[in-house]
Parts: structure tokens; C-alpha cells; sequence
């Protein structure tokens, strides 16, 4: 469901308020996008993004450039490499020592100064931990518009951004306009959308800048670095198979079904909200609006009734197999497959029948 405008007299307003855009705002143009790298490592929601904006500049006959920050020697060129190879035109390369590490003050600091002198039509983050806190500062500090946790990004018929996400709870799509600031900016996360096709040929322009920084006049002060402990954390965001349960299930010892069926075929697990609620399964395995986005190339949601919310979250998997006993359900709009049935009584048979297909003797004959 979405609660975006019919097109004719919104489309007027819409219309009339680009004309009204303030002088000095009229001579941005290009789409950026902000690659998010930490020592070394570009995080994979800046190549997604880049996918996106391709579509947008293109629309708008404009470039598409990528934004690098960081310290001389550590991945930065590499970065704005595989940035042209994933459909940038040109990129933005802002070295200091001081952006060795993320730290609010100097990358809002350098990414406003950026902005302020190339003066971008558009500026994409990811909603990621890192791209949240940023672009928070960034649209304040330029005293913009940002639309975060998007889900879709298009242009409209006059050239305005057009950013899609979720409302109310999830219960709605709406979309927002930024029409007289700039630049106008939106995040979105993690695997919403699909990553472009890597091009090796591809090669683009680079625009060196210096911002004005000084370590002595900011507050926080790197200590020490303790990195996340990877092996507790769940995967799902890049998991090609994905096993999902819902209140269907009925209690915690049914969803132990759910882990069954994902041991057996080498898959992520995870949940809907209501199970983190009551304490079936921890946070990091929560899928949907509030959780991860998944874009498997196999999801199967046992006893999941569908909403927005969880729509919203899984809709990029390539097929999605629904069990539910309640055929109505929303998730049979959307479902690839459907199975009207109780999953407390068909995932041990899924499970039995995935364990004998792909055990070691019948691997090895359907091998041969």
C-alpha cells in the first residue's frame, strides 16, 4: 500500500515549488553517492547505492560521483576504482590522517565542505551504523531535507527526488520530496537494493580536496579500536538461503524447527518482530522494516502472516516459499510459492526430505 499523491494536482504543487527554489541553490547538479570505508574495507551498501544513483543521474543527464574519505594509503584508491567499476563517472577523493578513523566531527566537517564547494543535486548513504550518524549531521549542518531508511529512489516528472519509505509502523509507503534545499539526501539500507554488475573497463576522473581540519579542535579522540565479534553475529543481510519463522510457530521449542531446516540446507535463520518481542530469537536475527533486509536467493517464511513491515524487508529474495495455515495471509500477495498448511507439521518433513537429498551417498550418485 502506498499513500503517494494522485498525480495531477500534487504534481502542480510539486511543479510550482521547483520554480521557486531559491537562486543559489539552482546551479547544483550531479548525483553523489557516499562510499562507506573502514580501514581498508568499502562496505557493500556503497556499491548497491551506486547502482541506484546510475538510474538517477542518468535520468537527469547528469554524472554520477563517488565520495571517498580517509587517510592517504589506506584503500582509498582502490575504493574509487572499484566505485567506477560499479558506474561511477568521476570521484570525489577527500585524504587527511585525521579521517583515518570515523569520527562525526571530522567526516560531517569534510563532507559539508565538499558539498558546499561542488554543490551536489542528490547525496546517497547507507543506513548503516556509520551512514546514519552521518548523514544525520551532514543534512543538519546544511540545513536540508533527509529521507531515511528508503526502499525505493526514483526522479519525478519535474526532476525532484522522489524517496520512498516505510510509515505509521510500516503500515504505509510514503513518499517524501526535499523541493527547495540542497542537496537533497536519502539512505537506504543494507541489500534493499541490487548491487550493479561489476565492469572492469570502466574508468572515471578524480577531484582531489583538502578540507580545512584541525585534530586540536576535536572533541573526540580515537583510544583504542576493538573490532565487533563477527562469529556471534548472524549473516543475514548476505545469506543466499534464508529460514525465517513467525508466531505461527506457536512457542519456542516449535521454532527450534526453523534452526532444523537451516542446519540441514546451510542457511541463515531468523524471525519476524513479534519472536524477538517475546524473546524467541536475539535482535540480529530480526528481518523486516526494523530488522535486516535480505535479498536470498531462497527465503522460506514459516508461520509468517506477511505484513508491510516484513515486506518491506525480504521482497528483494529471488523466491520466496510461504507456509501458513491461514490462506489469506499477506504474504501469499507477494510469495513465490505458497503452501496452505501448518509448519509445525511440514518443516520436520522438510527437513527430512533436504537431509536425504543432500547427504553424501545421494551427492555423490546425483554427481555421477
Amino acid at each position: 500500500m502506498s499513500d503517494k499523491p494522485a498525480p495531477a494536482a500534487p504534481q502542480q504543487s510539486r511543479a510550482s515549488a521547483k520554480k521557486e527554489l531559491p537562486e543559489h541553490f539552482r546551479g547544483y547538479k550531479h548525483v553523489w553517492v557516499f562510499v562507506e570505508l573502514e580501514r581498508g574495507v568499502v562496505h557493500p551498501v556503497s556499491w548497491e547505492l551506486l547502482g541506484a544513483g546510475r538510474k538517477l543521474a542518468d535520468q537527469l543527464k547528469v554524472d554520477l560521483a563517488a565520495v571517498v574519505l580517509g587517510a592517504p594509503g589506506e584503500g582509498t584508491r582502490n575504493a574509487i576504482q572499484e566505485a567506477f567499476y560499479h558506474g561511477a563517472d568521476l570521484a570525489y577523493l577527500v585524504e587527511d590522517p585525521i579521517l583515518s578513523d570515523y569520527r562525526n566531527e571530522p567526516f560531517s566537517k569534510a563532507v559539508t565542505q565538499l558539498v558546499n564547494t561542488h554543490k551536489p543535486e542528490i547525496l546517497l548513504l547507507g543506513a548503516t551504523t556509520l551512514g546514519r550518524d552521518l548523514a544525520g549531521s551532514v543534512a543538519t549542518t546544511l540545513l536540508t531535507g533527509l529521507t531515511a531508511d528508503c526502499t525505493e529512489l526514483a526522479v519525478d516528472g519535474d526532476g525532484s527526488l522522489a524517496a520512498t519509505r516505510p510509515t505509521f509502523g510500516g503500515s504505509l509507503l510514503c513518499t517524501i520530496y526535499t523541493l527547495n534545499y540542497r542537496p537533497q539526501m536519502a539512505t537506504v539500507r543494507p541489500r534493499q537494493l541490487p548491487t550493479p554488475a561489476r565492469d572492469a573497463t570502466r574508468t572515471g576522473r578524480v577531484v582531489e580536496f583538502k578540507p580545512d581540519l584541525d585534530e586540536d579542535k576535536i572533541i573526540t579522540k580515537l583510544l583504542k579500536f576493538i573490532p565487533d565479534r563477527e562469529s556471534a553475529k548472524s549473516n543475514l543481510a548476505f545469506a543466499d538461503v534464508v529460514v525465517a519463522g513467525g508466531l505461527g510457530l506457536q512457542s519456542a521449542e516449535n521454532y527450534q524447527l526453523v534452526r532444523n531446516l537451516a542446519s540441514v540446507l546451510g542457511a541463515e535463520f531468523g524471525g519476524s518482530r513479534p519472536l524477538v518481542q517475546k524473546g524467541w530469537i536475539t535482535s540480529d536475527r530480526q528481518i523486516g522494516q526494523t530488522g535486516k533486509t535480505i535479498r536470498p536467493k531462497l527465503y522460506i517464511a514459516a508461520g509468517i502472516s506477511g505484513a508491510i513491515q516484513h515486506r518491506v524487508g525480504v521482497e528483494g529474495a529471488d523466491c520466496i516459499v510461504a507456509i501458513n495455515t491461514d490462506k489469506n495471509a499477506p504474504i501469499f500477495d507477494f510469495a513465490h510459492v505458497g503452501i496452505v498448511t501448518d509448519a509445525i507439521r511440514l518443516l520436520p518433513a522438510l527437513t527430512e526430505a533436504f537431509r536425504q537429498r543432500l547427504s553424501p551417498e545421494n551427492a555423490d550418485r546425483l554427481a555421477g
